[in-house]
């Protein structure tokens, strides 16, 4: 990966073979569904809300519950979890700028690796008017969540490429662990949780004045 600042526009260029996007925080701005889930799901137990939306962040449902209590970590409380998500649409708005990035890569050099079930993945995306991807995984097709480099390595090995020649575009710790286990490059969005926090050399707000060459 090669990274270029210019000065006029603060513009940055990135160069590298293909591009994994996390989801949720990285291209669709969801938050306001996000936490309003988890803090009711916290409330149904009397648990904090803002430790379980730390815990909770970047990984899938099941690993998010079982680190919290596993004792919650039941059918029952996933099945509650999926339909409170489903029928959560309120301000899923695309980041900044993603919508262009994504339409001026080739479709077989991108991709999205997400913690959300695959109907979710899709739902958001539509709402938020993004491009649909050739390559998603999801959930649904990887076992093992974030912090894993699984779903990331699948991605990069479908597109046909080695992880060192991708770059992934995360915006929570549990995906940047992710990523990083993987092999690849990482950018971090610092959409949820500030540079200092993710501990990523290179971080950007949006995608507003950025350019992949490819």
């Amino acid at each position: 990966m090669k990274l270029h600042h210019t000065t006029a526009g603060n513009s940055w260029t990135l160069e590298c073979e293909a591009a994994l996007f996390d989801l949720d925080g990285t291209l669709v701005d969801s938050h306001l569904c996000v936490e309003r889930t988890w803090r009711a799901w916290a409330a149904r137990h009397g648990l904090d809300g803002d430790a379980v939306i730390a815990t909770a962040h970047g990984r899938q449902n099941h690993d998010a519950i079982n680190a919290i209590d596993p004792r919650l970590n039941t059918p029952e409380e996933l099945a509650w979890m999926v339909e409170a998500e489903e029928n959560c649409r309120e301000g899923i708005t695309a980041i900044p700028g993603a919508k262009a990035i994504l339409q001026a890569i080739p479709a077989q050099r991108w991709a999205i690796v997400t913690s959300c079930w695959n109907d979710l993945a899709r739902m958001r995306i539509g709402i938020a008017d993004l491009p649909e991807p050739a390559t998603l995984y999801s959930a649904d097709d990887v076992p093992r969540s974030k912090p894993d480099p699984q779903g990331y390595l699948m991605a990069a090995a479908a597109l046909g490429y080695q992880p060192s020649e991708c770059v992934v575009f995360e915006d929570a710790p549990a995906g940047i662990a992710a990523a990083k286990a993987a092999g690849t490059h990482v950018v971090a969005v610092t959409t949820f949780f500030d540079a200092d926090t993710l501990n990523v050399g290179t971080s950007l707000a949006d995608y507003q004045n950025l350019r992949l060459e490819l």
